[in-house]
């Protein structure tokens, strides 16, 4: 029987002040005058801090803890972020060149625009000594962006006696915003890209085998010449896909017939079907009634959905990533399992729908994907939201009285949910 976890409480927590002299003492010894420090981060606490635009090419940050620190416009070429904990960072146009990324934690981290030139983002595993034990491995914690600060936010797995047993802890990008981020050449054996945004995204001759990369975005990404062998590919989003479902006029059509049924109460036109589609080449769906329609697991991405009316519609699995659903009419849908990141849902209804009687159905958004969607002045009463993952989504405002709520720890709110 494996020993119980054990947790690293002695990572020390620095200021901002602190951190300040540290990269200013770098950037004296990167230059080379006198006076001058390499900035030695490692093992550190910096959770939080602004380090945005500052240069730390070359320095040790190996083990340290950046979840949700600014490094936006940071130079990081050639440093040591050896299993670096980085979720929720923002490393929007950052450069990290050649920088030592093994084992690190990139999970919800912005990197749009970021250049990875021949990062090494491999499997890496961090171990720490224990006389008793031999070796701990140190492994990332999933956390919400909410939580408390806490020094012992690194925890050790189930100590091995033998190095020859342990076991990798693989680069983590789920859900990153890589968004015309250059990883050309990069080394990304194995990692974790599970809804990564990766648009625009430069990956020719990138090393991705064995990678999870399932329900990635890669519309407009350069591809040549990578290597994706025994990756998996599931529900990724491709340039190409379109062409591959019905034409553009077809779905227009059954789009009208589907509104004319709704409007005639099923005297006239036809209930559509639109399972596993791609309806990518509508462009937009805005205004359109769209009552009990049944699209389970199609791709909406990015489509102008605005007023549109979806009261009891079938969506489980649906691809409404980047959607415009502003004031939108959910209600009564079911989205157990739908992709919503980054979607516009302000003002959108969410709430029960009532039909006849006694009988109502909640909106259903089980295990659905809301990270960073906005749900400003939403109505969400009586929604089921469990294992709902609301982590950045914007909650302002919103009205969640009777909402069904059983989040696991992992995830968050934020904003300032309506009680009631």
């Amino acid at each position: 029987m494996s020993p119980p976890k054990t947790h690293l409480k002695d990572a020390p927590v620095l200021s901002q002040a602190e951190a300040d002299e540290i990269c200013r003492k770098h950037k004296v010894f990167i230059s080379g005058r006198p006076g001058g420090l390499r900035g030695s981060l490692a093992w550190c606490d910096l959770s939080g801090l602004n380090l945005a635009g500052r240069d730390l090419s070359g320095a040790d940050l190996t083990g340290s803890l950046l979840f949700g620190a600014d490094l936006s416009g940071a130079k990081l070429d050639s440093a040591n972020l050896y299993g670096a904990d980085l979720q929720n960072a923002d490393l929007s146009k950052s450069s990290l060149r050649r920088a030592d990324l093994r084992g690190a934690c990139l999970r919800n981290a912005n990197l749009s625009e970021a250049d990875l030139f021949e990062a090494d983002l491999r499997v890496g595993a961090v171990a720490m000594g224990d006389r008793k034990l031999g070796f701990k491995l140190v492994e990332h914690v999933n956390r919400s962006p909410d939580e408390e600060h806490d020094p012992s936010r690194i925890s050790a797995s189930a100590a091995r006696s033998h190095t020859s047993e342990m076991e990798s802890v693989r680069a983590d990008f789920s859900g990153a915003i890589l968004r015309r981020a250059r990883l050309t050449r990069a080394l990304l054996k194995q990692c974790v890209m599970t809804g990564a945004d990766l648009t625009g995204a430069d990956l020719s001759q990138a090393d991705l085998r064995g990678a999870d990369m399932r329900d990635v975005v890669l519309l407009g990404a350069n591809t040549q010449a990578w290597d994706i062998s025994k990756a998996d590919l599931r529900g990724a989003l491709r340039q190409d896909a379109a062409a591959q479902s019905s034409d553009e006029t077809s779905l227009e059509v059954q789009v009208r017939e589907h509104e004319r049924w709704c409007a005639t109460g099923g005297k006239s036109g036809v209930p559509t079907v639109f399972d596993g589609l791609d309806l990518r080449g509508l462009r937009s769906l805005r205004g359109y009634n769209l009552t009990a329609v049944s699209a389970r697991r199609a791709i909406f991405y990015g489509l102008d959905m605005e007023g549109v009316q979806l009261q009891g519609a079938r969506l489980d699995g649906a691809d409404l990533r980047g959607c415009n659903l502003r004031r939108a009419d959910l209600r009564g849908a079911r989205l157990t399992g739908a992709l919503l990141a980054d979607a516009d849902l302000r003002a959108a209804r969410l709430d029960v729908l009532v039909l006849s009687g006694d009988r109502f159905m909640a909106t259903d958004m089980t295990s659905a994907d809301l990270r960073r969607a906005n749900l400003a002045g939403a109505d969400l009463r009586g929604a089921i939201l469990n294992d709902t993952d609301l982590r950045q989504a914007n909650l302002t405002d919103a009205n969640l009285k009777d909402a069904e709520v059983a989040f696991r720890e992992t995830y968050g709110l934020k904003g300032g949910p309506t009680p009631g």
